[in-house]
């Protein structure tokens, strides 16, 4: 048996163990320590460790594991393990199982393995799996923060962009070194250095954060680094969101200060000695470095003239830098980063390059990304390129600049003359499609450039496919536009001067993005910085963290701190994240309820509406601006009333069951005060708005007996008013999909998501989108705001994708994907489908097929869960697996008929259902 997965900080690479006659069967994978990746230098002294099971038998379930946790891998037996030896646990719990051992200090290391026991065997020992703990307390910082708080005379004060600030220091190790491990701390971003080689792959570190609230540190393990010698370490700073991009609206945007740096080294020698090499006024630092400007909105200005050979290895000559500043730190908690480091995941070639009528070249990459250009040249020394980047072109060919507002978004790099010169930004990204490049000597080739996507670390963990191609365009594009807006907290574009972590932007979006990326980490980051940003009387804001100063108060925008805990919790069984998030959502309602319900008992507070809802033609919205407001305190009293019975179940769950019995009272009011005030005896709610109806009925709001009118209006809407066409903005939108499959309609929903024309995503497509617009009309609206690579109109598309044509689905009364329901839409049009995703427990697929009277079904349900099978077909006599009837196959356990379906229960393997329908 071999340890795949394990869930807090760590992935073991494992290799597989034999035991007795099922060691080719069984097999642990994937340990991991607190779901996160990088184990090293975490800030929680107690992590979960979770591991994966995969084996080629059907109905593998745990009964019982035992955790081993050392100090060393030598210490890693039952009799030795001196941190933990959790015994022989019954329990089928292979996630979020608590670390039980001894407290870790900072800068302690853990080594753990696992054995389980199942109904098919015993496994041996996994692979071991590690995590350590970084500096845990305020006070294990020994250093202090440096810096330059000033500006420099080539900086450019007005805009503003600084020049990156450089750092150094020169140590020395005598002896032979047992481990090394470096803390940073580098504001806004940071490269680190050793020795003149960076440490790690990672890029624009660290995440972002409220810098007054929490600074966010690396750790890295560099005991390879340092054999016996001279060494030097070196920092460069960036000025990231801590030299906040634009300065002119103190009122409206946070700014943090100049860049600064907290580092330190410790070192332990193999005969117990220490040593900590730390920031004070013994450094030495410069900003008249290569990086002449840097600003995420307007780019990065590189001199090659001005590098400094060797200037983060040791004998260097520093004689002309300076000593360093002591400067005020941030304010707030040093927490460790919890979520994956961005890095550069995929690298594109262009598809075209041309040159222009003014000598300059338009490169086109053929896909909307966000990220940098990676280029070589060899020319003279002075000659200045520029790399001016967009989304797309205007009609006579020429950059389309106007939606990048007043983003410079360019690039430049000054030649030093001396060969084959390459070169990359290290503190901005752009998100384009088109580079113009001017001042290139010679001709560019294709082979000279390379565009890199930059995201967040983090897997893939769906796929999909489908009989209908322009379903599975729209799944690509899917994947770009949310691959794009990771960066460190999800941002709602990449391109203009905004990039900022929308709330509304990601409510149930990211509950569809969970389904094609491992997102668990960086939503939990997300929770906290919304938690920081919540104000004492229960306030939160629209932006989080909260770099805009938006606390306009209303029902969707903060209450995505709800959805996204319910999409955790759903998605992974985790219930810690109910506790830690309880307060501050309990608190948010509190205070939205008692300011803003009035006598009748409705929300009289919303900002949004349904934000850009698209114009009834393309033509009407031709040139318009979408930034406008439409407030609806039907939209707001829907949602309290939804949050209120999420609040209910939430309480039950975490032990607040007190609070249950005010969550339904308020909710029963909410019912009856909107029933009251928007029900219209014509059958429809408000004014009959798709938005509107959709969330009376997913929410629940409509009585029994007007079920069905309210249903009819919404197929009416959109089969006779709209000509199968939504009429949905971002509100709408998101409960779109799962409602019209809820009410026995997945053949209107299909025929929405498969719509070419005006709006629809199709239509983005067929206008040459290769991510998702945030308008409907981005092609003709007016270009104020209108990305073309956002996430935001995406609603639950991709919900729809996974759960209803997929037909994966966790059963959210036993979450997490323990119990696996999986019931795919049959709809006339669609032949097949194929896709898989990644649970926690490991992969589930599906792969159905009909073809006239015949269903065939190939499924894999992961170790250790079960599945709720429904399979369509006239009865279950007509129902086989394999080739035999499927009620008499091994593992397949017969429910019930369920209309035009056959339930089966089945665990853990890899089943082929075929039917008659």
């Amino acid at each position: 048996m071999k340890i795949v997965k394990g869930i807090f900080v760590l992935i073991a690479v494992v290799v597989s163990f034999g035991f007795s006659k099922y060691a080719a069967a069984l097999n642990i994978q994937n340990l991991r320590t607190e779901l996160l990746i990088n184990p090293t230098g975490i800030d929680v002294a107690f992590p979960k460790l979770s591991w994966e099971i995969t084996g080629n038998e059907r109905g593998i379930e745990q009964t019982a594991y035992q955790i081993l946790v050392a100090s060393s891998p030598e210490k890693l037996s039952p009799a030795n393990a001196d941190l933990w030896n959790s015994g022989k646990v019954s329990s089928a719990a292979s996630n979020f199982v608590q670390y039980g051992g001894k407290a870790l200090k900072s800068l302690d290391k853990a080594f753990w393995k696992v054995k389980i026991w199942t109904n098919k065997g015993e496994t041996e020992w996994s692979n071991t799996a590690t995590w350590s703990l970084g500096l845990h307390q305020y006070n294990d910082w020994d250093g202090r923060w440096i810096g330059f708080d000033r500006y420099f005379p080539w900086d450019d004060a007005k805009a503003p962009r600084l020049s990156a600030r450089y750092f150094r220091k020169e140590f020395a190790t005598e002896k032979p070194v047992k481990s090394a491990t470096a803390s940073i701390i580098g504001l806004g971003l940071y490269e680190l250095y050793i020795d003149g080689k960076k440490v790690g792959d990672q890029v624009l570190a660290p995440a972002p954060t409220d810098y007054s609230m929490n600074s966010l540190f690396n750790t890295f393990d560099v005991t390879d680094r340092l054999k016996a010698g001279k060494h030097a370490i070196g920092v460069v700073l960036g000025n990231g969101r801590f030299f906040e991009m634009r300065q002119t609206k103190a009122y409206k945007q946070k700014t943090f200060g100049f860049p600064k740096l907290l580092m330190q080294l410790d070192i332990v020698y193999t005969d117990g000695t220490k040593q900590t090499i730390k920031t004070d006024n013994t450094w030495k630092g410069t900003a008249d470095g290569p990086i002449r400007a840097n600003n995420e909105y307007d780019g990065e200005d590189y001199d090659a003239r001005k590098e400094m050979a060797g200037w983060n290895e040791p004998g260097f000559d520093e004689k002309a830098w300076l000593t360093p500043e002591h400067v005020q730190e941030p304010g707030g908690a040093y927490e460790a980063q919890m979520n994956q480091f961005m890095k550069v995941m995929k690298d594109l070639k262009p598809v075209s390059i041309t040159k222009r009528s003014n000598g300059n070249h338009i490169i086109d990459f053929g896909q909307n990304m966000a990220g940098w250009v990676k280029f070589r040249v060899k020319g003279e020394a002075g000659r200045k390129i520029t790399l001016k980047f967009a989304e797309s072109l205007q009609d006579n060919g020429d950059l389309f600049i106007t939606n990048l507002r007043d983003a410079k978004t360019t690039d430049s790099y000054i030649l030093k003359g001396k060969g084959v010169e390459e070169w990359e930004p290290s503190f901005v990204y752009h998100g384009f499609r088109y580079v113009e490049v001017s001042g290139y000597p010679g001709t560019p080739a294709k082979e000279d450039f390379t565009a890199r996507l930059v995201f967040d670390d983090m897997q893939t963990v769906g796929s999909f496919a489908s009989s209908n191609s322009l379903l599975n365009r729209i799944h690509q594009n899917s994947w770009w536009g949310i691959a794009s807006n990771y960066k460190g907290m999800p941002v709602d574009c990449p391109q203009r001067n905004e990039r900022q972590p929308w709330l509304g932007d990601r409510s149930n979006q990211s509950y569809g993005e969970s389904f094609l990326f491992d997102n668990i980490a960086l939503y939990n980051k997300w929770l906290e910085d919304i938690r920081y940003s919540q104000k004492p009387d229960g306030a939160i804001p629209d932006v989080a963290p909260a770099f805009w100063r938006y606390y306009s108060d209303n029902m969707t925008w903060p209450g995505t701190l709800i959805l996204v805990v319910d999409m955790l919790y759903r998605q992974t069984g985790d219930v810690s994240v109910l506790h830690t998030n309880y307060p501050a959502m309990k608190k948010w309602l509190q205070y939205m309820g008692s300011r803003y319900k009035n006598a009748e008992g409705i929300i009289t507070k919303d900002s949004y509406g349904d934000w850009c809802e698209p114009p009834v033609s393309i033509e009407a919205g031709r040139g318009k601006i979408a930034d406008k407001k439409y407030p609806s305190m039907l939209i707001a009293t829907a949602y309290y009333y939804h949050y209120l019975n999420m609040m209910q179940r939430f309480a039950q769950l975490t032990g607040n069951s007190t609070d249950i019995a005010w969550y339904a009272a308020e909710a029963a009011k909410a019912k009856d005060a909107f029933n009251k005030k928007f029900y219209n005896q014509g059958g429809y709610y408000g004014e009959n708005k798709l938005t509107d109806n959709l969330l009376a009925i997913h929410f629940g709001l409509v009585t029994p007996e007007n079920k069905s009118k309210v249903q009819q209006q919404i197929v009416n809407t959109i089969q006779v008013k709209n000509q199968g066409h939504l009429s949905t903005g971002l509100i709408g939108t998101q409960w779109l999909m799962r409602t019209l499959s809820e009410m026995g309609r997945a053949d209107v929903a299909y025929t929405i998501a498969s719509q070419k024309t005006y709006p629809s995503w199709g239509y983005m497509v067929e206008n040459g989108a290769t991510a998702i617009w945030e308008l409907w009309n981005g092609n003709t609206a007016h270009p104020k705001m209108n990305s073309q690579n956002h996430v935001m109109m995406l609603g639950d598309l991709m919900i729809w994708y996974y759960e209803n044509l997929l037909g994966i689905k966790s059963d959210y009364n036993n979450p997490g994907f323990k119990n696996i329901i999986m019931k795919p839409d049959m709809i006339a049009g669609l032949d097949f489908a194929n896709g898989s995703y990644q649970s926690i427990y490991g992969a589930i697929k599906s792969d159905w097929k009909k073809k006239g009277n015949s269903f065939t079904w190939n499924v894999v349900v992961p170790a250790n869960t079960k599945a709720l099978i429904y399979i369509p077909a006239k009865s279950a006599d007509k129902v086989n697996e394999g080739s035999k009837k499927a009620s008499t196959a091994e593992g397949v356990k017969f429910v019930k008929m369920e209309g035009d379906r056959a339930v089966y229960e089945v665990g853990s393997g890899n089943y082929s259902f075929s039917s008659s329908i």
